[in-house]
């Protein structure tokens, strides 16, 4: 079976999956399930007696929670991830009675002996970087701010192509460095630029960039890429549509 699917979505993964919390294993399985409570990714769900219950505390969640599932903080020594377990109640059909962990509360995932990062990868989902002659001009607010014969296109299934540009063929004098950072189990973690316009207007955070990128995008490092929501793009002279995502 093949996506989409209808939500949720249960698999059982092949992998060893571990969890770190306070120097602890507080999950290790060979039967963790893939769960996709939406179309973008798919979060681990574990067993009961795959997370023991001696790291364990009833949370004080709200009572609207209690019905449909129970709220657990996890304890290790001195060191606690508030709310970072629910239980799902017997009434949650294919979920029922499986526990799901907050993969941001944890200190570290692994999938065999490889560490992962924000969520588990989608097993449906491909991501591919192309080398590129096509010629890729983009505008902010009528001010040309990249024009290049050597993007480098990345696919990602589901999602709209992204056009990675050497940094060579850019305003550079334009970019200003942004604290903002977010990261990708795909790619690693992106860095951010803000646009400064001529006319002193200043466009947050619409170009990222991958100082490290993970192996299986190394070829996008160093380059640059635009929220193509939020600029105008030209490829080979033709004026692209804006893409429609949450990002829009």
């Amino acid at each position: 079976m093949a996506p989409p699917f209808t939500k949720p979505h249960v698999e059982t993964s092949l992998k060893r999956v571990r969890v770190l919390f306070g120097g602890q294993w507080i999950v290790d399985t060979k039967a963790a399930k893939l769960v996709w409570e939406h179309p973008y990714y798919p979060s681990y769900y574990f067993g009961s007696s795959d997370v023991p219950h001696k790291y364990l505390r009833p949370s004080d969640a709200s009572s609207e929670d209690s019905e449909a599932k129970s709220v657990y903080d996890i304890v290790v020594g001195d060191k606690v991830a508030k709310k970072a377990v629910f239980k799902l109640s017997q009434c949650a059909g294919e979920l029922s009675g499986l526990v799901k962990i907050i993969f941001g509360a944890m200190d570290a995932w692994f999938e065999e002996e490889e560490e992962i990062f924000v969520h588990p990868k989608d097993p449906y989902k491909r991501v591919d970087v192309l080398q590129s002659s096509r010629h890729v001009r983009v505008e902010v607010d009528g001010v040309e701010v990249a024009n290049t014969h050597k993007p480098r296109l990345l696919f990602e299934t589901s999602l709209p192509v992204r056009t990675y540009i050497p940094k060579t063929d850019c305003r550079m004098d334009l970019f200003e460095p942004s604290s903002l950072s977010t990261a990708c189990p795909y790619k690693g973690v992106a860095s951010y630029y803000s646009v400064s316009l001529p006319g002193g207007k200043l466009v947050e955070n619409i170009v990222w960039w991958y100082r490290v990128p993970l192996a299986d995008c190394i070829d996008i490092k160093g380059f640059v890429a635009f929220y193509d929501e939020k600029v105008d793009v030209w490829v080979d002279g033709e004026k692209q549509a804006r893409p429609q995502t949450q990002f829009s």
